[in-house]
Order: structure tokens, then C-alpha cells, then sequence
């Protein structure tokens, strides 16, 4: 497919696009190849958190602040694979129906197709295509739960993690070692009791591991639903920003992104390979056998398979 300037605002065009991403194949590298060199233009903005704390709410009430400022904005929703199908199942999109007419605001639900951190490999490409499309701003959302919390942080120039009181997600998540990855905190559903609390124990723990830190990650409670933080969020999502490229951080941390993407990928196409090669190869499948015979270990056999790959 070919992109121009005249479906710079064209809704299908970005979707066929970024499913041709999905699919892979020469189809995906050629337009790749196509869109590179207009990309590494948007701010990244990773949001994640427990199930059940409104990051969608939230993402929902940040896309109107975004567009109050003119900004063409765009989210990734990173769903859990259904174990059949392996599509997206929690359907973000639903709870951001409100912003479906409005040009400016793309938003795409994608399947981690079993990713083990948490994030589908083709994410990377689906934000370059939304960068192609001159998108200023692009959120990427998952589920707080296992690797996600970093690999978000991985990808994304500005981390926010959204937590909600009463729930003990904020202690949770400072046993959890998590807290070195929030840029930006936020306690949503500030009306229920305990918000204040909340916030106060997010901060205590931020003032013992952040003691030298260049940035002091602001702790915010919000009500989404309602609009009330949003502001502020937005406020302290610039100010982020601004301190990433006045302090030369945006682009160590853009080129750790790419260390990140280029490990995966080889690691994508190693393990392919390999499967290939087992299936394929007469040596490979007396290896599988001996392992199932308990005549030799998966240890040994893995070995013996790189010698005959190398």
C-alpha cells in the first residue's frame, strides 16, 4: 500500500495500515521502509495500572485535553490475547466512543499475541505509522499486570501509573519494585475514601528511592469520570517532556528503545529459525525423540541444536 498526503486523515487507511504491520510479511516491510524516515516525532505516553483502576476513563479524559490544545493524538490499546482467536479481548475502544468522529484521535485495540512482555512486537511499528500520519501525541495502554509495567516504561518517554485507593494497589505496587518506572503517578477515583492516604504513602515511598534523582515524579489524585486532575496531568506530562529533552534523557531513552526493539526482533527471528530448523531437520527431530526418552536433557539437546544451526 502507499501512503501520500492526501489520506493523512484518512481513519481506514491508518487501520489497513497498521493490520498490514500485524500480519508481517514483504507487505509490512516495504511500506516500513516506506514510512521510516517520518517517524520519531511523537511523544510516547505509556499509562498502565491494575485492572479496574479507569486507565481507559482516564486515557478518555486526557484525549479531550490534548485536543483543547490541538493536538492530533493516538492510543494503543494492548490487550491480552484471547487464548483462541489470539485477538484483542478487553475492547478499549468501547469505553472511548466519544472521541470516534473527531479526526484528530485515532484509537486501536492490539493483541500482545502472547508477548511475554506484555506488549505485541508490532506495537513499535503500529506507533511509527500514527507518527507517519502526524500524530503528536500517541498512548499506549496495558494492563498493569507481570512484565507490562516495564515494557511499557521500555517504550514510552513518559510513564504514567495510574493506581485507585482502597484497593492496596499503591502498596502493591511499592513491594512490587514498580515505582522506579512511574514518571507520573496517579490516584483516579480520588472521591473514594483514602485517595489522600494513597497519594501520601506513593510519596513517602518516592522520597526513599528517589533521593538523587533529576525528577521527582508528581503524585496526583484524580476523578476522571469527571474531568477533575485531568488539567493538571496534562500540565505535568509537558513538564516531563521538557525535562527529558532539556536534560539530553529523551534521547538516551530513545536509543535504549531501539537496543530493546533490535534485541526482540533478532530474538523473534532466532527462535523462528530454530523452529524451522527442527522441523526440518532429520538431527533435530532425533534430538526431540532422545529428550522424550529421557536419553538426553532439553539442556544438552538445546546445545547441540546451536552447534548444528551455527
Amino acid at each position: 500500500m502507499s501512503l501520500n498526503e492526501g489520506v493523512k486523515n484518512n481513519k481506514r487507511t491508518i487501520a489497513k495500515a497498521i493490520t498490514t504491520i500485524e500480519n508481517g510479511g514483504s507487505e509490512a516491510l516495504t511500506l516500513l521502509k516506506q514510512i521510516y524516515p517520518k517517524t520519531g516525532t511523537a511523544h510516547l505516553i505509556g499509562i498502565t495500572g491494575p485492572p479496574g483502576v479507569g486507565k481507559s476513563t482516564l486515557i478518555d479524559a486526557l484525549i479531550g485535553q490534548i485536543r483543547k490544545n490541538g493536538l492530533k493524538v493516538g492510543v494503543l490499546a494492548i490487550d491480552p490475547s484471547s487464548p483462541f482467536s489470539g485477538g484483542a479481548i478487553l475492547g478499549d475502544r468501547i469505553r472511548m466512543q466519544a472521541h470516534t468522529l473527531d479526526n484528530g484521535v485515532f484509537i486501536r485495540s492490539m493483541a500482545n499475541r502472547g508477548h511475554f512482555g506484555g506488549i505485541a512486537l508490532a506495537a513499535y511499528d503500529a506507533i511509527r505509522v500514527l507518527e507517519a500520519f502526524d500524530y503528536d501525541i500517541i498512548i499506549i495502554e496495558t494492563v498493569g499486570v507481570g512484565q507490562s509495567e516495564l515494557a511499557i516504561a521500555q517504550m514510552a518517554d513518559t510513564t504514567i501509573l495510574a493506581l485507585m485507593p482502597g484497593s492496596g494497589d499503591d502498596i502493591q505496587a511499592i513491594k512490587s519494585g514498580i515505582m522506579e518506572i512511574g514518571d507520573i503517578f496517579v490516584i483516579n477515583k480520588g472521591d473514594l475514601p483514602g485517595a489522600n492516604k494513597a497519594a501520601s504513602n506513593i510519596i513517602h515511598s518516592l522520597d526513599l528511592i528517589q533521593e538523587k534523582a533529576d525528577w521527582t515524579p508528581p503524585v496526583l489524585i484524580s476523578i476522571a469520570q469527571e474531568g477533575i486532575g485531568i488539567e493538571e496531568l496534562w500540565q505535568a506530562i509537558g513538564e516531563h517532556f521538557k525535562f527529558l529533552k532539556s536534560s539530553g534523557k529523551l534521547e538516551q531513552r530513545r536509543k535504549h528503545r531501539i537496543k530493546s526493539e533490535l534485541a526482540e526482533l533478532v530474538a523473534a527471528k532466532v527462535r523462528q529459525s530454530a523452529l524451522d530448523f527442527i522441523d526440518n531437520s532429520s538431527n533435530a527431530n532425533e534430538l526431540v525423540n532422545d529428550v522424550w526418552l529421557h536419553k538426553t536433557d532439553p539442556h544438552l539437546a538445546a546445545e547441540k541444536l546451536i552447534k548444528s544451526i551455527v
